[in-house]
């Protein structure tokens, strides 16, 4: 934040209980970028349309790994990921965000 005058505090009963901020500030605070595009690459969108893949999995092929080595940079095991990649699969918060740090992509990019 710039200074503490970004930030309006609202008060119910005396206390505060809301902070307002400017949106920036928001984004900044929950690690996204204001106007940030989710590129996915064709080759990444091709594999889900012509094989049927879900999004981990074309990009799990696109980066030329298979499920095992996926598997053990996420700490789980095969069968667990052969789970989440199933088409309609919704994966947890927590399961995608281990999933983008070990294809080195963005979680917005692993979101149908």
């Amino acid at each position: 934040m710039k200074t503490h005058t970004d930030v309006q505090i609202i008060q119910q009963d005396g206390k505060p209980a809301f902070a307002v901020l400017p949106y920036e500030n928001y984004l900044q605070l929950v690690g996204q970028e204001a106007d940030s595009d989710v590129y996915i690459p064709h080759e990444v969108v091709g594999l889900c349309i012509e094989k049927g893949l879900s999004l981990i999995a074309a990009w799990r092929t696109y980066k030329r790994l298979n499920q095992v080595d996926l598997a053990q940079r996420m700490g789980i095991t095969q069968p667990a990921l052969a789970q989440m990649e199933k088409t309609g699969a919704r994966p947890q918060k927590r399961t995608l965000v281990k999933a983008a740090a070990a294809l080195g992509v963005r979680v917005e990019q692993l979101v149908e």
